[in-house]
């Protein structure tokens, strides 16, 4: 499609990649809630060099392609567009070096945003407001900023760290269950109860969860097993909670601007309802006394979009950076520039 082709109403892309697949959205610039979407349960693959910008450009650009024929107003433009991808910070070098021009060839797209998972989850949940964001599923990282720069915290993967999310919290119970079957102290007979159901018999656990590549995902499977059992009463499963509402908060704490400010919890794992929410919400009272926990506007899609308008609107006032959150964008003069670091 020609320049002079796209010169209908501007619109905004965003791209939400992670581990269960990729979802693109096109919206108005202006009206990102009013957004249509795509759907693939593909993920896009990611080797020891990085996620593939070939897979995501082969998924996304039908998508995307899609969903402009399918707008109302002939002749519609993306104005702007933002990749929001789990790794990126750390897995996405050929994102960031191909993606611009890709999106420019296919898309027509002159300012393209490439950002983490976890800023796309921010400006998700508070717009380009100052504050903390936690996202919390089968990981779990905290970001905050004041505006000036990005404050992280945890987001380590379940190895090294995601303390309190959904895989440390599987992990945490299924270590309860462990204790019981043996006869050792600090174990649960309810959590062991509910681990066998779930996975079979104790004695085989470590064969049927270590071979498996999914791993997180296996652990995080148990976090509600973990829940139901603090709910009907059990000290051990109702501890684990208690555990991991400390290090949410202790991640909250680290990245919230001084003296407060806005806080929203993000992601599937505060779908475990009270047993989780009310000891986090006792933890953020007593770490965060000036901060005011919110409810998330809206998911990392969302994010992304309302980034998007923001590019397209010259009115971006979350910190870019090299690594989560770089903009190019096209010079007048035809060069492109890279304004991420």
């Amino acid at each position: 499609m020609t320049d002079a082709e796209r010169s209908g109403p501007p619109l905004v892309l965003g791209v939400d990649s992670g581990g269960s697949g990729l979802r693109v959205a096109l919206a108005p610039v202006d009206a990102p809630a009013r957004r249509s979407v795509a759907t693939s349960r593909t993920p896009v693959r990611t080797s020891g060099s990085g996620i593939d910008a070939g897979h995501m450009m082969e998924q996304l650009l039908p998508m995307a392609l899609t969903l402009l024929e399918e707008h109302e107003t002939a002749g519609a433009r993306i104005a702007a567009a933002v990749v929001g991808a789990a790794g990126m910070a750390t897995l996405g070098d050929a994102l960031r070096a191909e993606l611009p021009d890709a999106f420019r060839r296919e898309l027509g797209v002159e300012r393209l945003a490439l950002a983490g998972d976890a800023v796309t989850a921010y400006a998700g949940a508070l717009g380009q407001r100052a504050g903390a964001v936690v996202a919390a599923g089968t990981g779990m990282i905290a970001l905050g900023t004041g505006l000036d720069r990005w404050r992280r915290a945890d987001g380590w993967g379940h190895l090294l760290g995601d303390c309190g999310g959904g895989a440390w919290i599987g992990r945490a119970g299924l270590d309860a269950a462990m204790r019981a079957f043996d006869g050792r102290r600090g174990g649960s007979s309810p959590l062991l109860a509910l681990a066998e159901k779930r996975f079979g018999p104790a004695g085989e656990l470590p064969g049927r969860i270590y071979p498996r590549t999914d791993r997180p995902a296996a652990l995080a499977s148990f976090a509600p097993d973990v829940a139901l059992c603090a709910t009907q009463g059990d000290p051990v499963a109702a501890g684990v909670l208690r555990e991991a509402a400390r290090h949410i908060a202790d991640a909250a704490a680290a990245v919230c601007p001084a003296g407060g400010g806005e806080v929203a919890l993000t992601g599937g794992l505060f779908h475990l309802g009270e047993p989780l929410l009310g000891p986090l919400q006792a933890e953020l009272a007593e770490q965060l006394p000036h901060a005011t926990v919110v409810t998330a506007e809206g998911d990392p899609l969302h994010g992304s979009l309302v980034i998007a308008g923001a590019l397209a609107a010259d009115g971006l006032r979350l910190p870019r950076d090299g690594r989560l959150l770089s903009v190019t964008q096209r010079q007048m003069h035809g060069t492109a520039i890279e304004a991420g670091s």
